[in-house]
């Protein structure tokens, strides 16, 4: 844990990572507790309405039913488990399953549909599934082994796990895909040291008496699985799992008094749909935000909201909490990311990959604990990735006194109700309906959402680009990828700007959906 400081300089000075040659973060999140503490309470489950409260004790006996299962279908060490389960019990279970016996897990999302889950699961490689009825069917016909609660044995007894170090690989979390298929970032078993500074730093010293954890951010994605659950569950702070169909902002306020839960991490989409509804919660003792910058308007609203100052942190899928704002050692600057989380080394480089008092790429030092292992099985798109020493974000921004200001997007990834959805994938799909010709996907401003998707699309001959269609299309993507990343809008052109060589000019489109935004009366 960090130790609390006065200010952030006194934070980074004595500040210094503790690594050990073994490591494993099925220890550092659940079996040093269960012999520590095994009655402290894990995870807080009020999905339903009805409080459940997991011990570490239950958690780690759950935890290796589940292994044994593993075990008994043949996983060994180095092998893929899927984990195609929302916020639960079993969910985290089969993480630290995984983790024991040296797999890799890999979470994937239950609103994924047939295309989306099937890309992943072939191309990590995965040959076993830890999931729940609904997963099950979804899976179906794949050739995988499904495990679920009910075919858990009863035994507790199991082969006690084997040795990990810091860079053994733990778990594969796919990105948005930003450019073609979606990538697997391969992380370590340190990556969950690397996250805990920031996590702490934005939650105001997180893992003070009574601290409890809640975001409604699926556990499938970075966010939720190593910005709250497993930091939660290394510090020893009580996690909360609430499973909510479609986020509301009085569900929201229930779950957080029902729970206890008093450090929240809310994306922006959430935010903003707790202002327009004028959503007070009372009994917050921190309330950290990503995904996207927040602007002035929304930190003073937050402050009256919730009676603290909501603290924004930066980082990604492939090296992420790395920066934060943090209201108990400074004030937060609007624009502004935050200042680099300690032992994290964030700067804004050239093209040379010089350090620049400009406008530069915004970039991260190798080193991190936090940082990717490589892109799954594709070593040219890893070496892409880097300039020199430099992870390269994919962001542009300008460094003022410490502070990292963003400036904007680099890649043409839509960043929408605080999902960043890859528009290569969806193109991809819709692709395959009969009636497209081409078809190019960009983001549309939106003062909800951010950003909506909008697909511009050429028919083919003989098809009608109409209102049926459109919505044939929506359908067509929401079968196949996500519910979340399905083209909201839908326009019929005669032709797509195109490069001399094929491809789709995404500016002039991304372009065009500013200017019917615009023209819409949109901020």
């Amino acid at each position: 844990m960090l130790t609390p400081a006065p200010d952030y300089a006194t934070l980074t000075a004595g500040f210094s990572w503790d690594i050990p040659a073994r490591l494993n973060m099925a220890t550092q999140v659940c079996d040093g507790w269960a012999v520590r503490d095994p009655r402290r309470v894990a995870i807080i489950d009020v999905t339903d309405g009805i409080r459940r409260d997991m011990s570490f004790g239950e958690l780690w006996r759950l935890s290796r039913r589940v292994e044994n299962a593993l075990l008994d279908r043949g996983v060994l060490c180095g092998d893929r488990v899927g984990v195609l389960l929302s916020q639960s019990f079993l969910c985290a279970a089969a993480h630290i399953a995984a983790w024991r016996i040296g797999a890799i897990s890999v979470p994937l999302f239950k609103l994924f549909r047939t295309d989306a889950l099937t890309s992943r699961l072939d191309d990590s490689g995965a040959a076993v599934v830890v999931t729940d009825d609904e997963g099950a069917a979804m899976v179906a016909g794949q050739g995988l082994a499904v495990i679920r609660s009910q075919d858990l044995p009863d035994s507790t007894q199991a082969s006690g796990g084997v040795e990990t170090g810091p860079d053994d690989p733990a778990v594969l979390i796919y990105t948005s895909g930003t450019t073609g298929a979606p990538k697997g970032a391969l992380h370590g078993h340190r990556v969950l040291t690397g996250h805990l500074p920031g996590v702490e730093m934005s939650h105001d010293f997180l893992g003070q008496t009574g601290d409890c954890l809640w975001t409604p951010a699926d556990w499938a994605w970075i966010g939720g699985l190593f910005d709250v659950l497993m930091p939660g569950l290394a510090l020893g702070v009580p996690v909360v799992a609430a499973r909510m169909e479609k986020f509301t902002p009085r569900g929201a306020a229930r779950i957080i008094a029902q729970s206890g839960a008093r450090n929240v991490f809310l994306p922006p989409t959430a935010l903003r749909m707790l202002k327009a509804a004028d959503q007070r919660i009372e009994g917050l003792r921190s309330v950290a935000s990503g995904g996207e910058p927040l602007g002035a308007e929304m930190l003073e609203w937050g402050r009256k909201a919730f009676g603290v100052t909501i603290n924004e942190f930066y980082g990604q899928t492939e090296c992420n909490m790395v920066a934060s704002s943090a209201a108990n050692l400074f004030d937060p600057r609007p624009g502004f990311i935050g200042r680099p989380a300690p032992g994290h080394r964030v700067a804004v480089i050239d093209e040379a990959g010089e350090i620049t008092d400009g406008e530069g790429d915004i970039a991260i030092r190798a080193g991190s604990p936090a940082m990717m292992l490589e892109y799954w099985r594709k070593p040219e798109a890893t070496a892409e990735k880097f300039r020199g020493q430099w992870m390269l974000t994919g962001d542009r921004g300008v460094m003022e006194g410490g502070f990292i200001r963003f400036v904007g997007r680099e890649d043409d990834v839509i960043t929408s109700a605080g999902y960043r959805i890859g528009p290569a994938e969806i193109e991809d799909c819709l692709l395959m309906h009969p009636a497209v010709a081409t078809v190019g996907v960009v983001g549309k401003p939106d003062p909800m959402r951010t950003q909506i998707v909008k697909a511009y699309v050429v028919v083919k001959d003989g098809a009608s680009g109409d209102d049926a269609l459109a919505e044939d299309l929506k359908s067509w993507v929401k079968e196949r990828l996500a519910a979340h990343s399905y083209p909201r809008e839908i326009t019929f052109l005669d032709a797509l700007p195109m490069t001399v060589t094929g491809k789709v000019i995404r500016k002039e489109l991304k372009a065009r959906a500013a200017a019917e935004a615009k023209a819409e009366g949109q901020p």
